[in-house]
């Protein structure tokens, strides 16, 4: 399997975040192809050393990497990709990490 971690940073328009990205972004998203489950958080985010700046965590599950470079690839996945933009325009307030998992 492979996944992507989206974090996003505690947004200036909670409301507008919000409408933007449940409303709009997810719904693109869901058409990548490939895509296998996305998850994300809910409630509150913490870290072990107590309150976090982040907002919200998103993960995308695929079979593989080459699934998810194919994915992205796509006119969906560029769809998602130009769409997030929109809603958080510059890296200051998203991270993204790419990665294959194994089951231990």
């Amino acid at each position: 399997m492979a996944g992507m971690i989206v974090i996003y940073k505690q947004p200036a328009d909670v409301k507008a975040f919000d409408k933007h990205y449940f409303e709009t972004h997810i719904p693109l998203a869901k058409k990548i192809p490939g895509l296998r489950k996305y998850e994300i958080s809910h409630g509150p985010i913490t870290t072990v050393a107590g309150p976090s700046d982040v907002y919200l965590i998103g993960t995308l599950h695929f079979d593989d990497l080459d699934a998810m470079k194919k994915g992205m690839a796509s006119p969906e996945g560029q769809a998602a990709g130009a769409d997030r933009r929109l809603y958080a325009p510059d890296e200051s307030g998203v991270q993204m990490f790419l990665f294959e998992t194994r089951e231990v």
